[in-house]
């Protein structure tokens, strides 16, 4: 198991290496890369925009009653700030991506490659790693962000509603908390993992995709590897930005 293990991390780095070689070759599949962004961002938003909504009420209204055992209400708008902006809404939104987009690239590419599709664009002369991953990868590394950004509004949002549930608490005492509390160092590390979630879901989307076999029972395990093995590789980017971040800020 180990040596499969290794073999298929050494497949992925190979297949990374090929992405970085391909990126700065001409000619760029702008018109791919847009229908991508369009695809992956604007079709992906309403089921962002649900979850972290949900996920801003649910988690003010979970942690308001340990904070009333603390006579500590008043800070319910700085707590649920820090935890949806540095954690919550960016990993919640990288593994709705990670399942939704993840998912339909490995199922797409996976199809692709059975039928023989890859192969025919590869004797036509397209370049089909260029216009097939090149763009697809390209296009989750800048929407996620982008989605993440959208999800903190709306999440804290979501936490602003929660804040007013079994409280009264105005739009402008909210907001000034939540600014108050908030500094770079909470909102930029937060936003730069989020590339590096666009960018391994992508990747590891692609490699399923691209790598499948078996017919069509491949093209179901590459859409179920791709979602477990990015979902995995999402928590230890997270857990390594985390270790990052506490490190620069010590020193």
């Amino acid at each position: 198991m180990i040596k499969n293990i290794l073999i298929e991390i050494g497949l992925i780095a190979r297949f990374t290496a090929r992405f970085f070689r391909e990126v700065f070759k001409p000619q760029f599949e702008f018109s791919e890369f847009l229908r991508q962004c369009f695809y992956i961002g604007n079709k992906s938003f309403p089921l962002v925009a649900i979850t972290a909504f949900i996920m801003g009420l649910v988690i003010t209204m979970q942690s308001r009653p340990t904070l009333v055992e603390f006579g500590a209400q008043a800070w319910l708008p700085k707590m649920i700030s820090v935890s949806l902006v540095r954690e919550i809404a960016p990993v919640i939104t990288a593994l709705i991506c990670a399942g939704k987009i993840g998912s339909g690239i490995g199922a797409e590419l996976g199809s692709m490659k059975v039928t023989e599709q890859i192969d025919a664009m590869d004797v036509s002369g397209t370049n089909p790693y260029k216009f097939l991953v090149v763009t697809r990868v390209m296009a989750t590394t800048l929407m996620i962000p982008i989605l993440a950004i959208l999800a903190d509004g709306i999440s804290l949002y979501g936490g602003y509603l929660g804040c007013n549930i079994h409280g009264v608490v105005s739009w402008d005492l909210f907001w000034n908390q939540v600014f108050d509390t908030l500094v770079f160092a909470d909102i930029v590390p937060s936003i730069l993992k989020t590339f590096f979630f666009g960018f391994i879901i992508g990747i590891i989307g692609c490699y399923q995709g691209f790598n499948s076999s078996k017919g069509t029972e491949g093209v179901g395990q590459s859409a179920n590897s791709a979602v477990v093995i990015s979902s995995l590789l999402v928590f230890i980017i997270d857990l390594l930005a985390v270790q990052i971040t506490d490190a620069l800020n010590l020193n």
